[in-house]
């Protein structure tokens, strides 16, 4: 009898002692395949595109045998380092002039008793929502030589031929381009001088200084780190666009970096010789990015009291309305006139004819979304694509964000995940381009003519707004709340469902919405990815420009606009006012 028991016992004891395999398996996290999901979906949208963008610059096109040709091809040519010149000035002076519009605005908003703060924030809010394309459109309705609006009130007004006006020229160029960037120095330079008590201000008044002099040498000096960091954030933007040179400066006949690389693929694509011609550009956007890393973590520049410093308001006296008239120029250039004129030409019969009752027309816009088949399937695909790229850069960030926060890896390979993850930011939109062509637009994985490479593309040059967002997001959720959960049973799964995710809600609908305006009026990268079956309303607007049907023009840019006020809005109502401004300034 005990025989047949041990027989028995003999016969059972494989299945009650399971393999180590088997423990492993009952024992794993079944979300760590997701975590596994997402790290190797990273390596797919970041890593990949970048080596083989470096890859292919040293690459022969037909044979695939390494080469320096492209370089030579690239830097031989007068013409090529010109383009690299005239990038390089247009970014010291775009920087240059954002400064002088920037600065003055965001320490009389934040500083002084300046009247009509109200109205000078909602202006650079609006000039945050005009892509910078079509803000350059606005100009060439305003001054284009001889038929835009300035040039012929000039005319009317002095009885001249010719109007001065010329936005067609490098100095056109870098006023377009400061318009559209000189809130990021707004931005930073207000969120800094907020910080700022009023005490150091008052002990100079006690001694003597003036408002001016105290502004000079003891407030602005204060802030200087968040001011040149915003300088040279500018000046990164200022190289890297691609819309306002492409649309200013070719008609113009000179170049500037993104528009050479543009022509790099034209019939047939130099794609070696592109990605060669992107170093510099990729090298300079890197350098200038851990600079400006470097001066925002710079500790010198900081005043600290044992207590809270008071904040009051300069009087400016009569100065006030000088001061006020200067940020509504300033406004003015940037958003109020370029607006108006948009609205006339997309809301007119014809929109040389001016602003007149008789003139007025809702068929453009009828016509572009209902009655144009390729508008509205432009306007389709931007909503697919931008959509589907939101969606797919807030899951990735999240995933990310939880799996460095609650280090579910090592620390080290944390930070590598956090770096890939904000690496984008550094990389300027056509030299993202560049490398998902040269990655994607061969087997194994031919992507290029679908969808799937630009929905790609847009959640991976937008990733890093998601990422800062949702990492914020998941900081401030305690992990003993979670903890709490697994001790009473549940699983990490049911620990995110039921507690992380209720309290993530309206910050991932703030980072949907900060991934998806963008991702509507991304144009550099699109520009190079895009083909006749996916085109979207910004490539569309480009390729338009050629014909001279700026009341097409106007009516594409309104409902890019009328789209992103009303994402805007909805943000506002979840993540309250002024959600745009301060999470892109963070």
């Amino acid at each position: 009898m005990n025989e047949g028991i041990a027989r028995r016992a003999a016969a059972v004891a494989p299945s009650a002692a399971p393999s180590a395999f088997g423990q492993w398996w009952l024992h794993l996290d079944k979300l760590s395949w997701v975590w596994f999901l997402a790290i190797a979906l990273l390596l797919f949208l970041v890593v990949n595109p970048l080596l083989r963008l470096l890859v292919v610059s040293f690459q022969q096109p037909d044979t695939g045998a390494f080469t320096l040709a492209n370089y030579a091809a690239a830097y031989s040519r007068s013409r090529y380092l010109d383009a690299l010149a005239k990038s390089l000035i247009l970014g010291v002076s775009s920087a240059s002039l954002c400064l002088l519009f920037g600065v003055p605005l965001a320490w009389a908003v934040s500083r002084t008793d300046m009247p009509g703060k109200g109205l000078i924030w909602v202006s650079i809010l609006g000039t945050f929502i005009i892509p910078p394309y079509l803000g350059a459109v606005g100009w060439m309705l305003l001054a284009g030589p001889n038929a835009g609006w300035l040039n012929r009130l000039f005319i009317v007004l002095t009885s001249v031929d010719k109007g001065p006006f010329n936005i067609y020229s490098m100095t056109g160029l870098v006023l377009v381009t400061a318009c559209y960037s000189f809130p990021y120095v707004f931005v930073f330079t207000k969120s800094a001088l907020d910080l700022v008590s009023s005490e150091m201000e008052d002990a100079a008044n006690i001694l003597g200084c003036g408002n001016l002099r105290t502004t000079l040498s003891i407030t602005l000096p204060l802030v200087l780190p968040a001011i040149l960091a915003a300088l040279i954030l500018v000046f990164l933007e200022a190289i890297a666009l691609f819309g306002s040179p492409a649309l200013l400066a070719l008609p113009g006949r000179f170049h500037v970096v993104t528009t050479q690389l543009w022509q790099f693929f034209e019939y047939p694509p130099k794609v070696g010789v592109a990605s060669a011609y992107a170093m510099p550009l990729l090298c300079i956007t890197i350098f200038l990015f851990w600079l400006q890393r470097r001066i925002t973590h710079r500790k010198g520049y900081v005043s600290l009291t044992g207590k809270g410093g008071e904040r009051r308001p300069i009087k400016l006296g009569g100065w006030k309305w000088p001061m006020l008239g200067y940020c509504l120029f300033v406004c003015t250039l940037s958003f109020f006139m370029p607006m108006v004129v948009i609205c006339q030409a997309a809301l007119a019969k014809a929109w040389g004819r001016g602003f007149s009752l008789d003139n007025l027309t809702l068929d453009n816009l009828y016509f572009t979304l209902f009655e144009n088949t390729l508008t509205r399937n432009a306007t389709i695909n931007t909503f697919v694509y931008a959509g589907s790229a939101a969606l797919i850069a807030v899951a990735l960030a999240l995933c990310v964000a939880y799996i460095v926060n609650r280090q579910l890896v090592g620390k080290n390979l944390g930070n590598v995940l956090s770096f890939l993850t904000m690496a984008p930011f550094v990389i300027p939109g056509i030299v993202l381009a560049i490398g998902f062509y040269a990655a994607y637009t061969r087997p194994p994985l031919l992507l290029y003519g679908t969808a799937w490479i630009l929905i790609l593309a847009f959640a991976t040059r937008f990733l890093p707004i998601a990422y800062a967002n949702t990492n914020a997001a998941i900081r401030s959720i305690n992990p003993e709340l979670e903890d709490a959960v697994r001790i009473l049973g549940g699983t990490r799964f049911t620990a995110i469902q039921r507690v992380v995710a209720p309290l993530l809600k309206r910050s991932l609908a703030g980072a949907f919405i900060l991934v998806f305006i963008p991702g509507t009026r991304e144009l550099s990268s699109a520009i190079f990815l895009s083909s006749i079956n996916t085109q979207v309303l910004s490539v569309l607007l480009f390729d338009k420009s050629d014909e001279g049907n700026f009341e097409m023009l106007a009516a594409i840019g309104l409902i890019l606009v009328i789209i992103t006020v009303a994402f805007i809005l909805i943000g506002f109502r979840l993540m309250g006012r002024d959600f745009m401004l301060r999470r892109t300034a963070a």
